[in-house]
């Protein structure tokens, strides 16, 4: 199974593991940026660090569909600050959700181990910065960008299109110096994608095992549940709990989400479960 090291810290993935969301964001999707001043943010990074996450995702920047952009020195700002608390504060693994590479050579800077990319390392920079910096790097598939990824994605075939860009960004990322053995990959639920998309993403999420790397899976609140169930953001943590069994025994290592608790205790259920498949 796998294990990351960055920072002389090691991320066990033998089994799956919970990614807690610290949006430092006044516009966020899903917490309405409720966890945007920086005392508060580091309760709430305690908070999920008590609960059970293995790995902290700051982040700073809303990629919702039309959220404003953020300069590199606001997005700095907000995100650094929490990037040294936790890593100073907690035993557990620093993520900075980024495509600026300046954030992200600061965040290395400052303790983090991985860097969260929905932009797969394609913006100005990222990948040096990216390669430099020796963190783990986690790629994201998005059709378009946030601005415009939900106005009417197609796809030839989803899972070979999104395979092939895969494909596309671990060999540049390879050719970049960065390690192979350090990339996870992301499908992107709910970027660029349908309804329809994400569900099919959902139910053949294991496809995704032939790159031979781990795999995280955010479908935390997504709009691809809150459409299916007729529930805003704040009430969908049923259909979020389904969502992170079903990609779990699709073969995902990493879980990110909003609601670390109930997560983890789904999670103890399925290996519960497990341990007694071979009998």
């Amino acid at each position: 199974m796998f294990t990351l090291t960055a920072r002389e810290k090691t991320l066990d993935l033998s089994r799956p593991v919970v990614m807690g969301i610290l949006n430092v964001t006044p516009d966020s999707f899903s917490d309405g940026g409720q966890f945007a001043a920086f005392e508060r943010a580091c309760e709430h990074a305690d908070q999920l660090v008590t609960e059970g996450a293995a790995i902290i995702d700051i982040g700073g920047e809303s990629t919702r569909p039309g959220a404003a952009e953020v300069s590199l020195d606001e997005e700095i700002s907000r995100v650094i600050p929490l990037v040294e608390y936790v890593s100073k504060t907690h035993d557990v693994w620093v993520s900075v959700d980024t495509s600026k590479a300046g954030v992200m050579s600061e965040a290395a800077k400052a303790g983090a181990h991985l860097i969260n990319d929905v932009r797969a390392l394609m913006e100005p920079g990222a990948l040096e910065a990216a390669a430099v910096s020796g963190l783990a790097v986690c790629l994201m598939h998005m059709q378009g960008q946030p601005r415009t990824m939900q106005q009417n994605p197609e796809y030839d075939n989803l899972i070979e299109d999104v395979c092939t860009f895969f494909e596309h960004r671990i060999a540049a990322c390879v050719d970049a110096g960065i390690p192979r053995a350090q990339i996870i990959l992301d499908p992107g639920f709910g970027f660029g994608k349908t309804v329809s998309h994400n569900y099919e993403l959902l139910a053949r999420f294991a496809e995704f095992e032939r790159f031979g790397l781990p795999l995280l899976a955010g479908l935390s609140r997504k709009s691809m549940l809150g459409n299916l169930l007729g529930r805003d953001a704040t009430s969908r943590l049923a259909g979020s709990l389904a969502g992170a069994l079903l990609s779990a025994q699709q073969g995902a290592n990493i879980i990110r989400v909003h609601d670390v608790a109930e997560t983890i205790d789904v999670l103890k259920v399925l290996e519960a479960t497990r341990e007694y498949k071979h009998l």
